[in-house]
């Protein structure tokens, strides 16, 4: 992604040397999927880039979420509200879990999530700006 393209979707003129946190960076991309186990908590296991190359979700909803929030803006446990795919595009998301871990992404991650039930996870945006691509499958949208 060009520094033009961040600025961009940022809606924020910045300078070079501030994109660097922002710019995503591919050859780092991670494949994870976030789940409700039996246990009422929230999961997260790593897939593998196999995992997902040969999906195509015809007739999905696809779109961006941006938002700007103080760094390190916290929001409390919650279960997802639909099941959907998240690719981070701009700015890092940690998303916390019942057990006290938490796992860090980064721009260029792929995420399922459907942790539908439960407690659900925490998210903090530890950079304030965000972007996500958000892809619905047609039989999630409701």
């Amino acid at each position: 992604m060009s520094y033009w393209t961040s600025a961009f979707l940022m809606s924020k003129p910045f300078t070079v040397k501030e994109s660097k946190n922002y710019l995503m960076e591919l050859d780092q991309m991670g494949v994870y999927r976030l789940y409700s186990g039996e246990d009422g908590q929230s999961h997260i296991e790593e897939l593998s880039e196999d995992s997902i190359k040969d999906i195509k979700l015809d007739g999905s909803s696809m779109n961006f979420s941006v938002s700007q929030r103080e760094p390190g803006h916290f929001s409390d446990y919650h279960p997802a509200p639909r099941r959907r795919w998240q690719v981070g595009v701009v700015g890092r998301t940690v998303i916390g879990l019942g057990d006290g871990t938490s796992r860090t992404f980064s721009p260029g991650d792929v995420r399922l999530i459907e942790d539908l039930t439960g407690q659900g996870h925490t998210t903090t945006y530890p950079d304030g700006y965000n972007v996500t691509l958000q892809v619905t499958a047609p039989e999630d949208i409701k």
